[in-house]
């Protein structure tokens, strides 16, 4: 099982085209357009998840980069979710000027 990452996707894509597109290269067990949660709009991304490996290494291989409503597709194979509260974006300890605080 692999999951793939489609990018750059027409915001009129849907669930059935991708699913599609995919299925010329193998068993297509899952796809899902990621949706903005307060429009319900697509945000042109989304993922599929193919039963083969190989299978999804080729279709990676042949529709990266193709051209699809006008848009070249980022395909690629997903990287997992990173938790979005270890790290990165809020830091604790306030103000500063930019500088460091470690004077050598």
């Amino acid at each position: 099982m692999k999951n793939v990452f489609v990018g750059n996707l027409s915001f009129g894509a849907t669930e059935d085209s991708l699913r599609s597109m995919f299925e010329a290269y193998g068993a297509v067990e899952r796809v899902s357009l990621v949706t903005d949660r307060d429009t319900g709009r697509a945000r042109g991304f989304g993922f599929v998840e193919m039963t083969n490996g190989a299978e999804a290494d080729r279709a990676i291989a042949e529709l990266n980069g193709r051209e699809v409503d006008g848009r070249a597709l980022n395909v690629n194979e997903a990287r997992p979710k990173t938790d979005r509260n270890s790290g990165g974006g809020y830091r604790a300890g306030g103000g500063g000027n930019g500088r460091s605080r470690n004077r050598w």
